[in-house]
C-alpha cells in the first residue's frame, strides 16, 4: 500500500493539469502546443464490438501489478464509462488505496458519424449511450439518439463483462460500477433495471434532474423490499455523492431517500458532499469512493467508521477462518479441532449465512475451552469495527451490578430489599402507592410493575431536567399507577433496566458510567466501544451500546468462567449463577416456548442426539447474542440486522453439535 502523501500529490498533479467539468457543453480543445501523448504501459486497450448494435468500442484493462505471480487469485473489477476522462484519476486512486484490483475502462464509440464527432466531441456517444429517455424535441432527438441506455447497458452486460470473466481472474461476487455526471445517472439506471449487473455503484454528481420520476417508476416495477424474499433486494452497495456547490442537488436527495425508503437490509447507501463544484469536485469524488470501495473488499476496516450503520457497505465476500489471526486484544486463539464431517458443515454454513439464506447477520465466532477457533464476517461484520448490540444490553448491564456485588456495593440480600432504599434522592411523599414493592429482583425479571400512560410519558421523556440521576425513578414513580401483586406481571421493555442502572450508579463510587469502564470494560481489554447516555445522563441500560464481536467472547467466557478472569473474582459467582439461570417464563408471543429469563439473561436447553445441554444467553434484536454452554466449554458469539432472527436453528443444529464429542 503506497503512503498518503504519495496520494495527496497525485491528486494535485491531477487537479493542475485535467481539470474538467463534465457538462452537455463539453468541448474539445486544439493544443498549439506540440507535444506527445501520456503514456500508460500498464494498460492494455482491447477493441470490442456490441454484438446487437455493430458499434465499435475500446477497453482500457489495468491489471494489478502481482496478476502473473498469483495464478490461483481471483480479482475484483472496477468498470467505469467515461474512460478517456476517468483513466488517470482511477488509476492513481487504487494504486494507493486498492491495489488488488482489476480496472476496466469502457470507452465512446469509435465509428460515430464523422461530422457529429467534429461539431461536438469524440465524446458524443455518451448521450445516447447513458441517457434512458428520448428528448421530447424532434431535432435533438434526431442529431443525438437520447434514450439508448438499455441497448449499452446489453453491451456491457452481454458483452463486456463476458469478455473479461474469460479472459482474466475476476472475483464474481465483487463487480462494481463507477459512474460520474451523465454516467453517473447510467449507473442509477443499472441499480434499478438490472441491480444484479454490479455489487457496487459508485454514482458521482449524477445528472438526472428530470429522470427521479422515471427512477421511481423503475423502483416500482423492480417491488418492495420483502425480508422472507432475498430476491427482492437489490442486494448493491451505493455511494452517491455530489459537489457542495453544485445546482440542482435536490434531485440526487431525492434519489438517495427513493433508495433509502426501501428500507432494504441488502442495500446499503453512502451519500457525500464533496467541497467544490460539478467539476472540481470528481478527484475528491474518486479518491474517497476508492475508499469506500476497499471497505468492503476486507474484514479489517481502514476507516473511522463515523458513518451510520445502515450505510455501512457489505462485504463482497465473506470473511471465514478456523485458524483465527492473533490480534493480541486478550483473546487466545487456536485451530477449529472438530470431525472433517462437522468443519465442513460449519464452513458451508458460514457460505449460506454470506449469501443470506438465513437471514442479514454480520458476524458468528466460536470459542471452546477459552480460546477463539472459529471466526467469520459477513455483509457489515468487521474485525474492528463495534456492532450495535441491542437489547443484550440489558444483559451486559447485569454483569455490571454483579461487579458491583462482587466488591461489596450490594449483597444477595439487596436484591430482595425496595429499590428506592438505595435511592436518597426520591422524595417518597410524591410517589405511588406500593413502590417499595418494587425490588431490584423484580427489575431484574421484568416484574418492576409499572404502568405509565403512554401519551403522558411521551410529554416527559425528552425533559432532561426532571430526569436527571434519580428524577428518572422519581418521575417514573410519580407517573405509574400504584403498584400491586397484580400490575407486577413480566413485561419486557426499557424502563425495569434503568431502575437498575440507577441503583448502580447511586452505590457505587464515581459515577456509574466510570465504574462500567473501570471495573468491567478496561479489566476486559474492552476499549473500542460506544455506550450512549440514557436521556437522564446515566449510561442506558438496555440499548444503544456497540461493541466488537470480539469483545463480545470476552463477556461470554467471563460467563463460561463463573466471573472469573485471570484468576480474579470479577464477578460475584452467587449472583451469576441465579442471573443466568432459568427464574421464569416470558410470556411474550414471540418468544420461543422453551426459553426462560433470568436476571436480563435468558436460558434454555440445547438437545443433541439424546443428550441435552443448558444455554444461557445475551440476546438482542437483530441477532444479537452471547451464548455460553459451560458444559462444553463453548462460547457463540452472533451479530445482525436481521429482523425475523431465526438463526438460532443452524447454531443448534450444525455448530454446538460439532463440540459434544470434543
Amino acid at each position: 500500500m503506497k503512503n498518503k502523501k504519495g496520494l495527496l500529490i497525485l491528486i494535485l498533479l491531477i487537479l493542475t493539469n485535467n481539470a474538467f467539468t463534465q457538462k452537455s457543453s463539453v468541448k474539445e480543445y486544439a493544443s498549439t502546443v506540440e507535444s506527445s501523448s501520456l503514456v500508460l504501459p500498464q494498460i492494455q486497450v482491447v477493441p470490442i464490438k456490441d454484438t446487437k448494435t455493430e458499434r465499435n468500442y475500446e477497453l482500457y484493462i489495468e491489471l494489478p501489478e502481482d496478476y502473473s505471480e498469483n495464478n490461483n487469485k481471483n480479482y475484483p473489477v472496477l468498470y467505469y464509462t467515461d474512460a478517456m476522462w476517468h483513466l488517470e484519476m482511477l488509476s492513481g486512486a487504487t494504486e494507493y488505496i486498492l491495489e488488488d484490483i482489476i480496472l476496466v475502462g469502457i470507452s465512446w464509440q469509435l465509428d460515430i458519424n464523422k461530422d457529429l464527432k467534429k461539431e461536438v466531441g469524440k465524446h458524443v456517444s455518451r448521450y445516447r449511450d447513458y441517457s434512458f429517455r428520448k428528448s421530447n424535441k424532434p431535432e435533438i432527438q434526431s442529431k443525438y439518439q437520447f434514450g439508448q441506455a438499455n441497448k449499452h447497458l446489453d453491451f456491457i452486460r452481454n458483452d463486456v463483462i463476458t469478455y473479461v470473466d474469460k479472459t482474466y481472474r475476476t472475483d464474481p461476487n465483487s463487480r462494481t460500477y463507477f459512474g460520474y455526471s451523465m454516467s453517473g445517472e447510467f449507473g442509477a439506471y443499472i441499480l434499478l433495471s438490472k441491480p444484479d449487473t454490479f455489487n457496487n455503484y459508485i454514482l458521482g454528481s449524477p445528472s438526472i434532474k428530470n429522470e427521479v420520476a422515471y427512477l421511481s417508476e423503475l423502483n416500482t416495477k423492480f417491488g418492495p423490499f420483502d425480508a422472507s424474499n432475498r430476491n427482492s433486494s437489490l442486494n448493491a452497495n451505493v455511494f452517491i455523492s455530489y459537489g457542495s456547490l453544485e445546482k440542482d442537488m435536490e434531485p440526487i436527495e431525492e434519489f438517495i431517500k427513493l433508495l433509502k425508503d426501501r428500507r432494504d437490509s441488502g442495500l446499503s447507501v453512502l451519500n457525500e458532499v464533496i467541497e467544490g463544484t460539478h467539476g472540481t469536485a470528481f478527484p475528491m469524488t474518486a479518491v474517497r469512493s476508492v475508499t469506500w470501495l476497499s471497505s468492503m473488499m476486507n474484514h479489517v476496516s481502514s476507516e473511522n467508521n463515523d458513518i451510520s450503520f445502515w450505510s455501512i457497505p457489505h462485504l463482497n465476500n465473506p470473511y471465514i477462518s478456523t485458524t483465527p489471526e492473533n490480534r493480541n486484544d486478550g483473546i487466545s486463539v487456536d485451530t477449529l479441532a472438530v470431525n472433517t464431517k462437522d468443519r465442513n458443515a460449519i464452513l458451508n454454513l458460514s457460505q449460506e449465512i454470506f449469501e443470506g439464506k438465513h437471514g442479514s447477520y454480520d458476524a458468528v465466532l466460536v470459542s471452546h475451552k477459552n480460546k477463539l477457533v472459529f471466526e467469520s464476517y459477513y455483509k457489515k461484520g468487521r474485525i474492528n469495527v463495534p456492532h450495535g448490540q441491542a437489547s443484550a444490553v440489558k444483559a451486559y448491564t447485569s454483569l455490571v451490578l454483579g461487579r458491583a456485588m462482587q466488591m461489596g456495593y450490594l449483597s444477595m440480600e439487596d436484591l430482595n430489599k425496595p429499590l428506592i432504599s438505595f435511592l436518597k434522592d426520591i422524595n417518597p411523599e410524591k410517589i405511588t402507592k406500593g413502590a417499595e414493592k418494587i425490588t431490584l429482583h423484580k427489575a431484574l425479571t421484568m416484574h418492576g410493575g409499572l404502568t405509565i400512560n403512554n401519551d403522558t410519558w411521551k410529554d416527559i421523556e425528552n425533559d432532561s431536567v426532571r430526569l436527571k440521576g434519580q428524577g428518572l425513578v422519581q418521575t417514573l414513580l410519580e407517573q405509574t399507577k400504584p403498584i400491586t401483586s397484580e400490575s407486577q406481571t413480566y413485561l419486557y421493555g426499557n424502563f425495569n433496566p434503568m431502575l437498575v442502572m440507577t441503583v448502580i450508579d447511586a452505590v457505587v463510587p464515581g459515577t456509574a458510567e466510570d465504574f462500567i469502564k473501570t471495573e468491567l470494560l478496561d479489566k476486559l481489554g474492552i476499549t473500542n466501544y460506544t455506550w450512549s447516555n440514557h436521556i437522564s445522563g446515566l449510561p442506558e441500560a438496555g440499548w444503544r451500546v456497540s461493541m466488537m464481536s470480539r469483545d463480545m467472547i470476552k463477556l461470554g467466557n467471563l460467563v463460561l468462567n463463573k466471573g472469573k478472569l485471570h484468576g480474579e473474582q470479577l464477578i460475584s459467582a452467587e449472583y451469576l449463577a441465579t442471573a443466568t439461570s432459568g427464574i421464569l417464563k416470558p410470556i411474550e408471543d414471540w418468544m420461543p416456548k422453551d426459553y426462560l429469563y433470568g436476571y436480563f439473561w435468558y436460558q434454555t436447553s440445547v438437545q443433541v442426539g439424546n443428550k441435552s445441554y443448558d444455554a444461557s444467553f445475551a440476546w438482542g434484536g437483530g441477532g444479537q447474542r452471547v451464548i455460553v454452554i459451560a458444559a462444553l466449554d463453548l462460547t457463540i458469539v452472533i451479530s445482525g440486522h436481521d429482523r425475523e432472527d431465526k438463526i438460532m436453528t443452524p447454531i443448534s443444529e450444525i455448530i454446538i453439535p460439532a463440540f459434544v464429542t470434543q
